[in-house]
């Protein structure tokens, strides 16, 4: 199979203008080759549109008749999909997305969530999760046919935040129907994204209704709770932690015998993201303890803390919350520092299977925690990473 030029020649030309027009920062590079912060070399531009293509086609290749990819009983594997696809031009590319698209469009429920009921199974149908992940899909798609869906979906998400009288006040959960008090990290990241991403909408609501959001001061103290503070010790300082009763990375005894659960790396990515959109400032130390506690475990070859595990939802989150902290490069050390982009680049077109059949590739982790192990979700979650390096470097969405 012949790969298409569909990403590869617009990522190159660009890449190459950005190149040329240099970047206003001035931060000496050491640890790679690449001319300029922010930006990628031109034959790593160029792999990165081949394995986009790639990537793309095979999406398209694996999609089921219904239009869902994966398991059709939860939603948010198709947006994944869907939305990686929305970034193409190409008609196949648009066709499929639009067929995912419209099975999202059957899992919207009278409350106006969007899910899928599975009775019996801790957490139902994780209820926000795929809503919250839904609506950032209908949303991608630029079309007002889908703003009643995405109203009904932000009423939904904004009933869902706990309030509580407890630690997990403010955040939220899989599925508040439960009635349970439990939130976490997770679910308030990509609920205070799709909030966030889907805040313009509200623009759009009838005059008879009243506009919806979420209580962003809540949401972000209960952020800073899930924040390892100075006590935790030096290596845990700064970074995030799952939930106040869940130590996903363990435990450690700091120096004052207190048991700390330690910080990892994506779920620390996602608490600096639910800062950033809760418009915390970026020189806000809750911020630039986040960055620091990244750059000191900074690592491509595992989720920091979490080995394989999560891996390709760390680059994806890696990925938008360096962008969105205007960082363009990561201090090594005192006198060293990565273009990210470029390293991240690499190692997810590294890490890319390919089909000897086809030609068209995909990504899997052998680690099966987080379902990474569905090649559907760690393909899209590498394919919206790649999407997100090219938009950000290149200076367009």
């Amino acid at each position: 199979m012949i790969v298409s030029s569909r990403f590869v020649l617009s990522f190159a030309l660009v890449v190459m203008l950005a190149l040329q027009q240099g970047n206003a920062q001035e931060t000496e590079v050491v640890a790679s080759s690449v001319p300029s912060p922010g930006t990628v070399t031109l034959s790593v531009a160029q792999e990165v549109g081949a394995a986009i293509d790639r990537g793309l086609d095979w999406l398209v290749a694996n999609q089921a008749a219904s239009g869902a990819w994966s398991n059709d009983k939860f939603p948010a594997l198709t947006a994944l999909a869907s939305q990686a696809l929305l970034d193409s031009k190409a008609p196949d590319h648009q066709l499929a997305a639009r067929r995912g698209l419209s099975f999202i469009e059957g899992c919207v429920q009278p409350d106006g969530g969007i899910y899928v009921d599975v009775p019996g199974r801790k957490g139902g149908g994780l209820a926000n999760y795929n809503t919250a992940i839904a609506m950032m899909a209908l949303n991608a798609a630029g079309d007002p046919i889908f703003d009643k869906i995405i109203l009904d979906a932000r009423t939904f998400i904004a009933g869902a935040q706990h309030f509580g009288d407890d630690v997990y006040k403010g955040g939220f959960g899989y599925d508040a129907s439960t009635k349970r008090a439990y939130t976490d990290l997770l679910n308030t990241y990509y609920a205070t994204r799709a909030m966030h991403e889907t805040q313009g909408v509200e623009d759009r609501r009838p005059a008879s209704e009243k506009r919806v959001d979420i209580d962003w001061k809540e949401t972000a103290a209960f952020v800073d709770r899930l924040q390892n503070k100075a006590a935790a010790g030096p290596d845990d300082a700064g970074g995030f932690v799952y939930n106040p009763a869940d130590p996903k990375a363990g435990t450690v005894t700091n120096a004052t015998g207190e048991v700390i659960f330690r910080s990892y790396g994506s779920i620390t990515y996602a608490g600096l993201l639910a800062l950033i959109y809760a418009d915390v400032d970026r020189a806000d130390p809750r911020v630039q303890s986040a960055l620091d506690w990244a750059a000191k475990h900074w690592s491509l070859e595992e989720n920091p803390g979490m080995g394989k595990q999560g891996l390709f939802f760390f680059y994806n989150v890696l990925t938008r919350a360096l962008d969105a902290a205007g960082r363009d490069v990561v201090p090594v050390d005192e006198n060293t520092y990565l273009n990210w982009r470029e390293e991240v680049a690499k190692k997810v077109v590294g890490l890319q299977k390919i089909d000897p059949k086809t030609g068209q590739g995909f990504w899997l982790n052998d680690e099966g925690r987080f379902w990474e192990s569905d090649p559907i979700l760690a393909t899209a979650y590498s394919l919206l990473a790649l999407q997100k390096l090219f938009f950000s470097c290149c200076g367009h969405r």
